[in-house]
């Protein structure tokens, strides 16, 4: 069963955010809906979404990976 952490958006380091979010936003299968954005668009959204806590970044412990999560699903995964 995977261990999720949340990583603090204010423990990341401008560049170190920057290279997550531009990893995620050119992820295959993300999806934007029928407007097509640019990656620096992409990632300023994703940026407002992390600043509000609409996402969160979570660590899973066990994979040794993370993701950007929606705060609902996120507070499941987190509890779970």
């Amino acid at each position: 069963m995977a261990h999720f952490v949340e990583v603090p958006l204010a423990r990341l380091d401008r560049p170190v955010l920057e290279a997550l979010l531009e990893e995620f936003a050119s992820r295959d299968g993300t999806d934007y809906g029928a407007q097509e954005y640019t990656l620096e668009q992409k990632t300023t959204q994703l940026r407002r979404q992390l600043e509000s806590s609409d996402l969160l970044i979570l660590y899973d412990t066990d994979n040794e990976e993370w993701d950007l999560v929606e705060h609902e699903q996120a507070a499941c995964m987190l509890a779970g």
